[in-house]
């Protein structure tokens, strides 16, 4: 029998999900009680960091953060936010201004487009309202599930899916949450995994330690607090 050295099981520990020996669906669902129990801990009130201060507001600034970072939508938004203030404003503004005014945040032509398309549409169907469903939002133009889901579980405490961003997704694999690749597939098998009433809360906290420790680069395997669950721990 071949012996098993310190150096092998380090190798396995490090091996990619993919080709490690297939977990249980029972042991998986007991694993992923404790990386909740212990990110609970870690992050109690982890939350959403777009700034905002009512529905809108976060609406706005989802469709601004796609392919751009939380840091950067939050340094063009206050003033942003200081001239648009309803629907109707970003329905009716000029669209080369709006360009100027959100051109840092990247495919500026593509938001304005969404964000004036979006103002309007509330005006015309909502009365200028945000609408609380998922059938209502995703109808909105430049209005996916993943920003639905950010606006419906952020601000109206609906939890109806868990938004998987690039954190998300990389964090999921990573802990061996799911074996799959498109985020709708990672939403549903998270949905499964996590109770419903932690959903939102659990998009919030993965992209908050995905940030301060579990980065892309430079993981801190060292600090992290699920490291003992994480089949990609290098410690």
């Amino acid at each position: 029998m071949k012996q098993v050295t310190r150096s092998t099981l380090a190798r396995t520990k490090r091996m990619p999900p993919g080709r490690r020996r297939k977990e249980t669906p029972a042991a998986l669902r007991a694993r992923a009680r404790r990386i909740i129990a212990r990110l609970e801990r870690a992050y109690p009130g982890a939350t959403c960091a777009l700034q905002h201060r009512n529905a809108l507001e976060l609406l706005v600034a989802t469709i601004l953060s796609a392919q751009s970072t939380d840091a950067r939508v939050n340094m063009v938004t206050p003033a942003l936010f200081t001239k648009y203030r309803t629907a109707q404003d970003y329905a009716s503004t000029d669209p080369k201004l709006f360009e100027e005014e959100i051109h840092s945040t990247g495919f500026f032509r593509n938001k304005t487009k969404s964000i004036i398309g979006m103002g309007l549409a509330l005006v015309e169907r909502h009365g200028g309202k945000v609408p609380d469903t998922m059938e209502q939002l995703v109808q909105l133009p430049g209005v996916g599930r993943k920003t639905a889901n950010v606006v419906l579980g952020t601000w109206f405490g609906k939890n109806e899916g868990v938004v998987v961003d690039t954190h998300v997704q990389r964090l999921a694999t990573l802990l061996a949450l799911t074996r799959e690749q498109d985020p709708v597939k990672i939403e549903r098998d998270l949905m499964a995994l996590v109770p419903r009433a932690k959903w939102t809360w659990l998009s919030h906290t993965l992209i908050l330690h995905g940030r301060r420790v579990c980065i892309a680069r430079r993981p801190k395997c060292e600090e992290c607090v699920v490291s003992r669950w994480c089949p990609s721990s290098r410690v």
